[in-house]
Formats: C-alpha cells, sequence, structure tokens
C-alpha cells in the first residue's frame, strides 16, 4: 500500500499503549527441530473461538499430526481484537509464532519488511497453483508469496427476511436512501433494524469504509493510502452518510458495549431474531448459531447498496479472507502443514464443516449452502475488491479508522473530524 515499515520502536509503544507487557510473549516461536524427544513442536495462532469452527480446526491439527510422525501442533486461539493487539506486541518483540493467521494487506506486509516472516515463494510453488487466484492475492507482497489462504469472502448484509416481511419490505435495498427507508420502516414496525458490536469497533469501520468506496470510489482508497490525505470530500461525505444512519437509532439498545461474538452481541441479536440486519462478512450465519440460534431458512444476503451520486458500483466488494503465515526460519513441518491445509480434501472439510468459502479449486463442488453460494457468485462478478482497511493500511492507520469511525458512531467525532484524524495518524506513518 506504499507504506514504509513500522520501526520496532513504533510496535513497541503500540504494544504498551495497548497494556502488554513482554512477559504475554514467551513460548512462541518455539517450533525447533529435534530436541531431547526428536519431536518437532509447532505453535499455531488462529482466532476460530467459536464452534464448531475451533472443534474442527483442532481436529484437522490431530489429523496433520497422525500423517507427519514426530510433528506437535500447540493451538493457541485468541478472539479477533487480542488476536491483532497480541500479534502488534508480537511483532515488536521480533518473535512471531511458528504458523499465525494473517489477512495479509498492509500488517503482513510490515511484518515481512522487518524480516519476521518466511517467504513462501519457492518452498509452494509445486502446488500454491490449486489455489483460486483472487483468494492468493492479500498474501502476494512484491510478486513474492507470504502466506496461502484458508477462506475467501467478502461483506454484506446478512437479513432476517420474515422481520423484512413484517416490516413491508418487498426486496433488499439496492440504494443508500433506500437502505434508509427500510431502517425506518423496521423501526415503525417494533423491530431492532441492525444488530452492531459497537465495543470491537470493527463491525462499525465496515460501514464507513463500504460508503466511502460508494461515494469516493474504489480507487480513491488507493489514492489516499498514497498520498496519505483522506480529507477529500468523498470521505467526509462517506461519514455523513454513516451519521446519517446513526441518527436513525438503528442499532440494537446497548451496541455501543455489545461484542460480536457473546451471547449477547451483534451475531447473537441477528441468529435470534431480535434484529433484522448485520454488515458482516461470510462467516456470520456460523458465528449467529454459534452465538444464538440462528434463522434458518429466513437468512438472506444482499450486497452493500450504492449511494446516489457516488463513484462507486454495486459490484465494488470489500472484504478479504483468512490465511496462514510462518515466522521466519520456521521448520519444513510448518511448510508441510501449510501444504496440508491448502490440499483439496482439507479444503472440502471446512467447506462442509465450517461454512467458509472454498480457496481450493478442486473444492468448490462441496459448497451447498444457498447464502454462501451468494457470496461467492458475489465474489466472482466483482469488478473491483478491497482489503478490509485495518488489513490493507499500515496498523496504526488502520487502528485510527476503527477509533475514528467508532466515535463518530458514539457521537464524539464528526465526518471531517474523522477524515482529519485519519489523515493524521497516516502522515505520522511517513
Amino acid at each position: 500500500m506504499g507504506e514504509s515499515a513500522l520501526s520496532r520502536r513504533r510496535f513497541l509503544a503500540t504494544s504498551a499503549a495497548a497494556g502488554l507487557g513482554m512477559t504475554a510473549l514467551g513460548g512462541c516461536g518455539g517450533g525447533s527441530d529435534g530436541g531431547a524427544s526428536g519431536t518437532t513442536t509447532l505453535e499455531w495462532w488462529h482466532i476460530n473461538t467459536t464452534e464448531p469452527a475451533k472443534g474442527i480446526w483442532a481436529g484437522l491439527a490431530r489429523q496433520f499430526e497422525a500423517q507427519h510422525t514426530g510433528v506437535k501442533i500447540k493451538i493457541v486461539t485468541l478472539e479477533n481484537e487480542s488476536y491483532k493487539s497480541k500479534m502488534t506486541a508480537l511483532t515488536a518483540s521480533g518473535k512471531l509464532p511458528d504458523v499465525f493467521h494473517t489477512w495479509g494487506g498492509g500488517v503482513l506486509k510490515q511484518q515481512a519488511d522487518a524480516g519476521l516472516v518466511e517467504d513462501l515463494t519457492d518452498s509452494t510453488k509445486s502446488w500454491s497453483g490449486t489455489l483460486l487466484p483472487v483468494a492468493k492475492q492479500a498474501y502476494l507482497l512484491d510478486g513474492k508469496v507470504y502466506g496461502i489462504p484458508d477462506d475467501m469472502g467478502m461483506v454484506g448484509f446478512w437479513y432476517n427476511k420474515a422481520l423484512f416481511e413484517r416490516a413491508g419490505i418487498p426486496q433488499p435495498p439496492t440504494a443508500w436512501s433506500g437502505f434508509l427507508d427500510a431502517v425506518r420502516k423496521l423501526k415503525s414496525a417494533g423491530i431492532t433494524p441492525i444488530g452492531l458490536a459497537g465495543k470491537e469497533k470493527w463491525p462499525g469501520m465496515y460501514y464507513w469504509a463500504y460508503l466511502a468506496m460508494r461515494t469516493a470510489g474504489l480507487d480513491a482508497l488507493q489514492q489516499a493510502a498514497d498520498s496519505k490525505d483522506f480529507t477529500g470530500a468523498g470521505f467526509v461525505a462517506a461519514g455523513q452518510h454513516l451519521k446519517d444512519l446513526v441518527q436513525l437509532q438503528p442499532f440494537q439498545k446497548g451496541f455501543l458495549g455489545a461484542a460480536y461474538s457473546t451471547p449477547t452481541g451483534e451475531a447473537a441479536a441477528v441468529g435470534n431474531g431480535k434484529a433484522a440486519m448485520e454488515l458482516m462478512g461470510q462467516w456470520a450465519p456460523l458465528t449467529q448459531k454459534s452465538a444464538g440460534k440462528g434463522i434458518g431458512s429466513d437468512l438472506g444476503f444482499f450486497p452493500f447498496p450504492t449511494v446516489e451520486g457516488g463513484k462507486g458500483a454495486l459490484t465494488e466488494v470489500f472484504g478479504g479472507g483468512g490465511g496462514l503465515a510462518l515466522r521466519k526460519g520456521a521448520p519444513q513441518a510448518a511448510v508441510d502443514f501449510l501444504k496440508f491445509f491448502a490440499s483439496a480434501a482439507t479444503d472440502r472439510q471446512l467447506v462442509t464443516k465450517t461454512g467458509v468459502i472454498p480457496v481450493v479449486t478442486a473444492a468448490e463442488d462441496a459448497l451447498t449452502d444457498p447464502n454462501l453460494k451468494a457470496v461467492q457468485e458475489q465474489l466472482k462478478s466483482a469488478t473491483g475488491f478491497q482489503l478490509y482497511l485495518d488489513q490493507a493500511y499500515a496498523p496504526a492507520v488502520g487502528q485510527e479508522v476503527n477509533d475514528s469511525v467508532a466515535a463518530l458512531i458514539a457521537g464524539s467525532k464528526s465526518p471531517k473530524q474523522v477524515a482529519a484524524s485519519i489523515t493524521q495518524t497516516a502522515k505520522e506513518e511517513q
């Protein structure tokens, strides 16, 4: 994204601000060939904290161990925000786990620029061709491979068809004015329009990011990253459109203190039929079932609406996926583990049991869920793609996007102040 590598001092300052002492970092990057027992232990960090995904991933680790004598996998599972904070601190310490979750983009680039991530270009060449090209893009940096995907998807609106029908909304809206009208109709029918995890900030960022894409245009996000200037009229307008939504009071009671995947959080609000919509990624149906009950056939999906007069198109999508990267110098067993994950057999298990979008071409036939098929079709027909902003940009810039947008939603920052704050942070990263 044109960002310079974040300094070790900056990483240390960030980790200190997050309250993460170096004592919390011990034990990472502990994979070692040989040893007293002749066993190679791989430490694997990921973010699948809910069932069934958490158990499925643990089972895959056991399968790999059974196929590779002398290899043991130690799993560390962290919730999304905790993971981001601790990985920032680990990067500052210069000691990453052997195998770790990554979203790619600017964060992975800074880790690679710091010499902390293994270049996988040569070691994956013989089998990486089986992966979908679009799924690999976030992990390609300067023509080199630094990670392999295990999931791919996009953010869109997941909605309750029954609640829409009760509110007299015949079809999902395709324009922002129509979306605001739908929110008003839901409120008039006594239905909470939207579930939001205000406590975790990143779900709110999705709204501003999409509105920026729809108003300023997809190219403007890249140009702003390069020029380190987010104060253009399109970005301010995006904040104003979000403010217009917030003023309708569309979110569930207590949303500012709500988490995403807890029993009282965003996913549960939609999964228990207490809110009509959420703007979320392809994992939403699974989390709704895990945190709540799930709404079965009443669940539907539609893309983020266009904004009248804006430069963006309905076919330009925002999202990304999950991937796996290795610390620099990780043992050969770690590369073998990535190959295991990139196999059609493993991907079919992930698709059928955890509801992810397939990333291996040969596993596409395993996708049967109609909503996930709708997501896949949107991806295949997409005319533009933007990676999550808190991953596409340098960590400090991405965090400022999350923080400033959260402040706008809470009513403590104006649209212009959001744009100015992001710009200031971007310039400080030079």
